[in-house]
């Protein structure tokens, strides 16, 4: 399946473009042992390619969804998909059938995560509900609610992201409707109407409220121990909360712009913001450590690998920079729209786009210093030096400055999309671990569809000044 899209380029970053998927990528997701992508779409459909060293291979598509897909999660051999359609499907990785459609939310899923025992999914209906894992394989003649367990009601605007925390081993356990449930197991939502809670699994009842932020939280994170939370949010600032305690130890403030992804890697913490920046965080400091600049639109994603930062743009570029100094080291043009999802495996950089692609990148030379790399950063230079002009609306033919099949990725003529100030909201790709952060901050929307993710990196953000709207404003 899916060799027709794909194409094979002789660049010395640029690996594959696939292009199977006929709209825009909002999403992705990685098997545990790195050998699977699942990549969701506008289309409707879900694709699972083949990843590793060898060339990238569509293995088949997931079709079933009557709305463009927001968020794609892979738990052992399954994939677990939420949609404008206001559904949850669970799929088998292999066949690429679908097992089983949860039905109950009211609004478009905006995230969903697996820990096992539980799907847990959040929405534009200002709920976060949770469904049994293990049931029955789907019958297209049951038509009820398939394995729904519990609702967390209390947010009054939707929930855009989700953490799941397991509670100790030695902690005692409850049995409820044959599912063994930890009394001890957390689940963290974050909203729109400005707050984060903290619930308990088993009773489905607030544990903690994380009041303060003046804007929705737009994303979340967690250490790996599971007892710090960092909150990004439109107001431009990370909060720091004690978990088990409910109250705040700090906040960060450094961002001129509203934050839309976090990630912990060890004692550091990793930002992306509508000011066009990427900053690192010091445990202990409270102002960024190193700055990732270059960008000319929207950070929707970054990722920290072996000593080095990913970053994805709505500049249609993907970079590279040394973690510690902050040096540019490569930048990775091909795209033609906002980069909405991105995942390393091993030396491939796999980054999809509103542009309808899926590209796969050399990650393990994008870190020469050599002739080629260094006239990228200088072209970089020189279109940052550039007189930035707010954009008022988009204008699509704008975003058709190069055509990315054909382009050297190497090369100094290539440019990337003007009007470099559009504020491009991109959702990042669901995680596989149990601490997985998710942005895409979003209002409720009862009873409607809305803009699709990559119908969003299109419009753009208006600046939030006089006369203009944020993404707190929009509605979705």
């Amino acid at each position: 399946m899916g060799g027709g899209g794909s194409k094979r380029k002789p660049h010395m970053l640029l690996k594959e473009t696939l292009c199977d998927h006929s709209q825009g990528i909002t999403c992705m997701a990685v098997s545990e042992d790195g050998s699977l992508i699942a990549t969701g779409s506008d289309d409707k459909t879900v694709r699972m390619w083949a990843a590793g060293d060898s060339e990238t291979e569509c293995l088949g598509i997931l079709k079933g969804h009557t709305q463009y897909v927001t968020c794609v999660n892979m738990y052992d051999a399954y994939v677990i998909t939420g949609s404008a359609d206001n559904t949850i499907r669970k799929w088998d990785a292999t066949s690429c059938d679908c097992l089983a459609v949860y039905e109950g939310h009211e609004a478009r899923v905006i995230r969903v995560l697996c820990n096992g025992d539980f799907i847990f999914s959040a929405a534009n209906d200002t709920t976060a509900k949770a469904w049994v894992f293990d049931n029955p394989e789907f019958n297209d003649d049951i038509t009820d609610t398939v394995s729904f367990y519990k609702s967390f009601d209390g947010h009054s605007l939707g929930i855009s992201s989700l953490i799941f925390i397991p509670g100790d081993e030695d902690a005692r356990t409850i049995e409820d409707d044959d599912v063994v449930i930890n009394v001890d197991d957390i689940l963290i939502t974050g909203s729109a109407d400005h707050t984060a809670r903290t619930w308990s699994v088993a009773t489905g009842k607030t544990i903690h409220i994380f009041r303060g932020h003046k804007g929705p939280v737009s994303c979340m994170s967690a250490n790996a121990e599971g007892t710090i939370l960092y909150t990004g949010s439109m107001d431009s600032t990370i909060r720091i909360w004690n978990i088990q305690e409910g109250h705040i130890l700090k906040i960060l403030k450094g961002h001129n712009g509203a934050v839309l992804t976090l990630s912990v890697v060890n004692k550091l913490l990793y930002s992306g913001s509508t000011d066009d920046t990427a900053k690192c965080w010091v445990e202990n400091l409270d102002v960024p450590g190193i700055s990732y600049k270059g960008h000319l639109h929207t950070v929707s994603c970054v990722k920290y690998h072996a000593g080095y930062v990913f970053t994805g743009s709505g500049d249609a570029c993907a970079r590279v920079y040394d973690a510690k100094s902050g040096a540019l080291k490569a930048v990775y043009r091909a795209h033609s729209s906002a980069i909405t999802c991105m995942n390393l495996i091993g030396d491939n950089l796999y980054t999809g786009s509103s542009d309808n692609t899926l590209r796969v990148w050399d990650a393990s030379k994008a870190t020469l210093e050599s002739e080629e790399l260094l006239d990228l950063m200088e072209d970089e230079e020189e279109l940052e030096g550039s007189a930035p002009v707010p954009a008022k609306a988009f204008d699509e033919h704008k975003l058709k400055a190069y055509n990315g099949e054909d382009v050297d990725v190497a090369s100094a003529q290539l440019k990337p999309p003007s009007s470099p100030h559009l504020r491009v909201p991109s959702p990042t790709p669901s995680g596989r671990s149990r601490l997985s952060p998710s942005p895409s901050p979003l209002h409720s929307a009862k009873g409607r569809v809305s803009p699709s993710p990559s119908q969003l990196s299109a419009r753009g953000l208006l600046d939030d000044s006089k006369g203009r709207r944020s993404i707190a404003d929009l509605d979705f």
